[in-house]
């Protein structure tokens, strides 16, 4: 397939390219400079610039864009570009698409599980309503924002990716370097539910999604488990303990609305992605954790 993606070089698009290439697709990425090669097509979603006839013969456009909410405090400025930097990609693209009568046919826009909101115990597939925090809200923005494209038969998959384990860590990435040392621990109660899957399979499930009959939201996980599970199996992976906690208010101080994040407990299931055929290869906990502290 040609396929274009968006947020190419982040944590997840850094892996998904070249696993794209591996498996034969033809990939270009947007970018928001001037193109330094023909596998390069400009956007600025910003400015609503992006120029359908780049887009002409291609098969599906994956969106991976948005800032990173864990990279810096969510002040209330941070939070606008956290929502804009998402509402505005998908948005562009999915106008663009709906436009275009021998354009993308698949759109593959990502999306986040904090959609459900922390609910404790329940087991949340797609069909849960949406939760009421800030990323519940971010992600009915985002997910709303591809509107046109649906009303324009485009087939358009909402990627809800988990907590993503791979090198370098992602969400966990600032948590790395402390376990490492073996300063890590349970995180408040610990008995939260994080709804996990290896940025192997991330990849591969996204590639999965490109020709798989599935369209709406899909739970981008392989299984929920306890966060302090989660946290054990990387310290064994590292060869460290994971003995000193970490109580939920210093976590809400530190984090601020991040924090019903890590705080929050999330059961969700891949429902939609176990029945579209997709099987993980790294569906182990410990397996998973290994395989990212050690690649790359």
């Amino acid at each position: 397939m040609r396929v274009v993606v968006g947020g190419s070089h982040g944590f997840i698009g850094g892996a998904l390219v070249p696993l794209l290439q591996d498996r034969g697709h033809e990939v270009r990425r947007l970018v928001r400079r001037a193109p330094a090669s023909a596998d390069e097509i400009f956007w600025d979603p910003d400015a609503g610039e992006l120029d359908p006839a780049a887009l002409n013969g291609v098969d599906a456009v994956v969106d991976l864009a948005g800032v990173n909410p864990a990279g810096r405090p969510l002040t209330t400025a941070r939070k606008r570009l956290v929502l804009s930097s998402r509402v505005r990609s998908a948005s562009l693209l999915s106008h663009t698409l709906a436009r275009m009568d021998d354009g993308p046919r698949v759109l593959l826009q990502a999306s986040g599980i904090g959609a459900y909101g922390p609910r404790g115990e329940d087991v949340l597939t797609e069909a849960e309503p949406l939760g009421s925090t800030f990323f519940a809200h971010v992600v009915r923005e985002w997910e709303s924002a591809t509107a046109s494209a649906r009303d324009a038969d485009v087939r358009v998959v909402n990627l809800r990716t988990g907590i993503v384990l791979g090198p370098g860590g992602g969400a966990l990435g600032p948590l790395l370097p402390i376990m490492r040392l073996g300063l890590a621990g349970r995180l408040g109660s610990g008995e939260q539910y994080w709804p996990w899957i290896s940025l192997l399979d991330e990849a591969r499930a996204i590639e999965h999604l490109l020709s798989a009959d599935v369209h709406g939201p899909v739970n981008l996980v392989t299984e929920p488990r306890r966060s302090i599970e989660v946290i054990e199996a990387l310290a064994r992976a590292m060869h460290r303990p994971a003995r000193v906690p970490v109580p939920a208010f210093a976590l809400r101080l530190a984090l601020g609305d991040f924090s019903s994040e890590v705080l929050g407990s999330v059961r969700a299931i891949p429902t939609a992605l176990v029945a579209s055929g997709f099987e993980p290869e790294l569906a182990d906990l410990d397996d998973a954790a290994a395989w990212a502290v050690t690649t790359g």
